[in-house]
């Protein structure tokens, strides 16, 4: 349980980092940061996806960054109170990772049918794990509290 809580917190770190790089883009030319990320790759700046990247670059607005950073803060937030849960052994917790594990299942099929690479398989072989785990865990707490339930004596 520990593990997943601290890929969770992991999670939220890096994301969080993300949001906040958005925030300082907020006063900078976006095309000439992806324009020298771009030199700084050694990519061909007519190649399809420097292009791409480019022309990207060209439409993100401030209020785009804002919403980034925003949504970053509270995808961030969500993981941080689940690794936090999880690591105290939460039911709620294991609900909310199984529930939002399982939300990605449909893509990375889609994404496996699409064609089978090895980073696609062990996504989604990961996923369907941790999903499985946290499910038993639920299933197993409820069948524990049961029981604990049945051997207390009455008004107890």
């Amino acid at each position: 349980m520990r593990v997943i809580a601290v890929f969770e917190g992991v999670k939220a770190i890096v994301v969080l980092l993300a949001g906040f790089e958005a925030l300082r883009f907020l006063h900078r030319d976006v095309r000439s940061a992806a324009e020298e990320l771009l030199r700084h790759l050694h990519l061909d700046p007519v190649a399809r996806l420097p292009r791409l990247v480019l022309n990207l670059a060209d439409q993100i607005t401030p209020g785009m960054l804002l919403g980034i950073a925003v949504g970053a803060l509270a995808y961030a937030i969500l993981r941080f109170a689940e690794g936090y849960g999880l690591w105290h052994n939460r039911n709620w917790a294991k609900w909310l990772g199984a529930v939002s594990g399982a939300i990605y299942f449909p893509y990375e099929i889609y994404e496996l049918g699409r064609g089978i690479t090895l980073l696609r398989a062990a996504t989604f072989l990961i996923n369907v794990a941790v999903v499985a785990f946290l499910s038993w865990s639920i299933m197993n707490s409820r069948r524990t509290n049961g029981a604990a339930a049945l051997e207390r004596p009455p008004g107890n």
